[in-house]
């Protein structure tokens, strides 16, 4: 694929943002990402796993803290149950991989406690929940990056936060872990028909200097008509900005994740 189709897919056909003069296979790649939500049943390789973890233990990590874990899940019973917890999401069973990324104190907290002899009450802190946060997010995301360099198809899936105690108690997850979010990987089944889904316009996201709010609301409209464009050639209803109201305009549009600060301290994350 060339930056130019590279970019046109991405941001629509009207985009004014200019392709890089060099481009690579690694740019490439991340241009061309897109959610697959159905699989193939062949299995994916211990080797294969453990290259995916390879490349998320290189992403950054705030002070080499590495304040994250990750469950693997094959156990097609299993991914069913978690399917039914993030909503009735049926590609979740039917992945032959579910990752469960995981912020990760319990570690941290063991080795302070037992062997460096300190209290671990900076544990205790929002801060120490945002590293593990961070930290967890971009490892996950370069699995997700290595996953699609292989062929391999994949999803986040931020839903296991709506009943993440139940998540715990089915991974069996010690205090001081939570469950952010899951990822899909297996062989795309039909990958040609999933399509790039464009992105707002860089204007909207790319500020210089300063903030500037104002100026969204154009770049939001033009995304809008953009967007409405390529859900009607994929069949799907119209309204990003309806979506958008939808999930932020009322609690129920939370799905239960409305209640994750008391999740979080029952699982040990005091958030001080």
């Amino acid at each position: 694929m060339t930056a130019d189709d590279a970019y046109r897919l991405r941001y629509g056909s009207g985009t004014a943002s200019a392709p890089p003069a060099a481009w690579n296979d690694v740019l490439a790649q991340q241009l061309s990402h897109r959610s697959v939500r159905a699989y193939r049943s062949d299995p994916v390789p211990d080797a294969t796993l453990a290259a995916l973890i390879a490349a998320a233990q290189s992403a950054p990590t705030s002070g080499n803290l590495q304040l994250w874990s990750v469950v693997a899940v094959r156990d097609e019973e299993r991914r069913t149950r978690l399917a039914k917890l993030a909503g009735e999401q049926d590609f979740i069973a039917q992945a032959p991989l579910f990752l469960v990324w995981l912020a990760d104190l319990a570690r941290a907290r063991q080795i302070t406690t037992e062997l460096g002899s300190a209290t671990a009450e900076a544990a205790d802190f929002v801060e120490a929940a945002v590293l593990a946060f961070v930290d967890v997010a971009l490892a996950a995301q370069n699995a997700a990056l290595a996953a699609e360099s292989l062929g391999l198809g994949t999803v986040f899936v931020g839903a296991i936060r709506n009943r993440p105690l139940d998540v715990a108690d089915e991974l069996g997850l010690p205090p001081n872990v939570f469950p952010v979010f899951g990822l899909t990987v297996g062989r795309p089944d039909g990958f040609e028909d999933t399509a790039v889904k464009p992105r707002l316009p860089q204007e909207a996201v790319l500020h210089h200097e300063q903030y500037a709010l104002a100026p969204q609301a154009a770049y939001v409209e033009t995304y809008e008509e953009v967007l409405n464009a390529f859900y009607a050639d994929a069949g799907l209803p119209a309204g990003w900005i309806e979506r958008v109201a939808t999930r932020f305009g009322t609690v129920a549009g939370l799905k239960g994740r409305e209640h994750l600060r008391e999740a979080l301290r029952t699982r040990g994350f005091e958030l001080r």
